[in-house]
């Protein structure tokens, strides 16, 4: 074939195929566009329907809310209606208040203008009576005054001293009923014993012959004795005995026991006498030792320091108006215990202070100072509880009490010197006590006499009844118990009794 056909036929077949291509794209286009413009339009169409459905929603929400609008509205018109009658009606009461307050104001000043004039015209009447009454009583106001004011107080006086009798006499009988109670039982639990010994001891001898051998040759052997031993030794005519005198019951148990193992040997020269007291003070240390350890036993106060109990132990050796000290220290810490466990007060201070409260009696006598201050103080240097210290030292009201114990142990110090039998005195010592307790009570302004009963354990006086009145008498009784308290030293306690009586003496003619 022709090459240039070929290339006309190419070149007419490429023209052909880009008409052909352009007519299927220029199709394609159209066909397209115009499934684009349906979309559009659909789109169009879905938009319009939804607008229209929320432009009806949105009517119905404008419907909903000014109907709300109008019900709130309706209710807070009704509101304000009702409170404006509210208020309306109370503004009409308070004005018909206002009224009433406005009439009763009016009736008051009339009324208070009547009780002024009224008060007024009282005044004047009473000014009328008591210018009356001081013509017709001589006396003035201010007399008056002082009359009656003197009246008044002499009752108050004399209904304040029928008072004060019947409290105390109300607390006198609950606390003396109380108190037997307390001291019945503690002696009923706690009774011993007391032996009576004096400043003296006997030795028996075998025979007269006994006392030459005693005295020695120019009284060689009796001097070396009383000297070694610090006693006295009274050889007399009393058959087959020898006294041994000392005011130290230590001193005088040791020179007895070794006067009478002296005795018994019948070696008596004064080497042998010097031995022998030697051997009898060991004895006599080791004894009161023991006796220190008993006692606390039999007390009950456990732990005590040696020292303490040596001290103590020295009691057994000592007496007071025939009452053994030692026995005493132990029934005061008994008597201390039970009083203390029926008050609710500590038993174990109250037992300790008990048994130590005469310590300072075992003492030396040259040492100054009260035996309740010296037994203190040896108690406080031998780590004695404080509490105990302060009740030893204040049984006797020489230092304040500081505690309830310290209080038992003085009432238990009273009760086991002063129960029945537990101590005797000479007739000259109780004579003489019997005497200045009535020398004291007389002593005393408005008294006209005073006797002693009871063996000096009550003091009843009788005053003069033109100078002492019934509350003077009260206070002349506390006034003479305390000075008896103290100037006076005595077991228990006194009683004071004061007798006022006024007699009204006439004659019928």
């Amino acid at each position: 074939m022709n090459p240039g056909i070929v290339v006309i036929i190419a070149i007419i077949s490429l023209i052909a195929g880009v008409a052909f291509g352009y007519a299927f794209y220029t199709y394609r286009a159209k066909q397209e566009k115009a499934r684009l413009q349906i979309k559009a339009e659909n789109i169009l169409v879905e938009a319009e329907e939804k607008a229209k459905e929320v432009e009806l929603q949105a009517k119905d929400k404008a419907i909903q809310f000014r109907q709300q609008a109008d019900s709130e509205v309706s209710r807070r018109r009704a509101e304000v209606t009702r409170e404006e009658d509210r208020q309306t009606k109370r503004r009409e009461e308070l004005d018909n208040r206002t009224d009433r307050l406005e009439k009763r104001e009016v009736a008051l000043n009339k009324r208070q203008s009547a009780v002024d004039k009224r008060a007024n015209d009282v005044e004047q009447m009473y000014e009328v009576e008591v210018a009356e009454l001081q013509r017709i009583s001589e006396m003035s106001q201010e007399d008056a005054r002082a009359v009656l004011l003197a009246e008044v107080e002499k009752s108050a006086r004399d209904d304040m001293a029928r008072i004060i009798r019947q409290v105390e006499a109300e607390a006198q009988e609950d606390g003396d009923r109380r108190a037997r109670e307390i001291i019945t039982t503690a002696i009923q639990r706690v009774a011993s014993d007391h032996v009576s010994e004096t400043t003296t001891s006997t030795v028996s001898i075998p025979s007269d012959e006994m006392k030459g051998r005693i005295i020695g040759r120019n009284g060689r052997n009796i001097h070396a004795f009383e000297q070694a031993a610090g006693v006295d030794v009274i050889v007399d005519d009393t058959p087959e005995a020898v006294t041994i005198s000392c005011f130290d019951p230590v001193r005088r148990e040791i020179a007895r026991r070794s006067l009478a193992k002296l005795v018994l040997d019948g070696r008596i020269h004064p080497a042998h006498v010097e031995k022998v007291l030697k051997n009898e003070q060991k004895e006599v240390e080791r004894i009161i030792a023991e006796a220190g350890e008993q006692a606390a036993f039999d007390a009950g106060v456990p732990g005590l320091h040696p020292e303490i109990s040596k001290m103590l132990g020295r009691l057994k050796y000592r007496t007071s108006y025939g009452q053994n000290q030692l026995d005493h220290a132990v029934e005061v810490a008994r008597l201390s215990a039970v009083i203390a466990a029926e008050l609710g007060a500590n038993v174990e201070i109250s037992k300790a202070a008990g048994l130590l409260h005469d310590l300072g009696k075992a003492m030396d006598h040259n040492m100054e100072g009260t035996h309740a201050l010296l037994g203190a103080d040896f108690a406080k240097r031998y780590g004695i509880n404080p509490i105990v210290v302060n009740a030893i030292a204040s049984h006797h009201h020489e230092v304040d009490q500081e505690s309830v114990e310290a209080a038992i142990a003085e009432s238990a110090d009273a009760i086991s010197g002063a129960r029945p039998g537990a101590r005797r005195e000479s007739l000259e010592q109780y004579i003489q006590r019997v005497r200045a307790l009535e020398d004291m009570a007389n002593s005393f302004k408005g008294v006209s006499q005073s006797f002693a009963l009871q063996a000096g354990r009550e003091v009843r006086i009788f005053v003069k009844p033109e100078d002492i009145d019934d509350l003077a008498s009260i206070r002349l009784a506390r006034d003479i118990a305390k000075n008896i308290e103290e100037t006076m030293h005595y077991p228990g306690q006194i009683k004071v009794t004061v007798i006022r009586e006024t007699r009204a003496v006439d004659y019928a003619k």
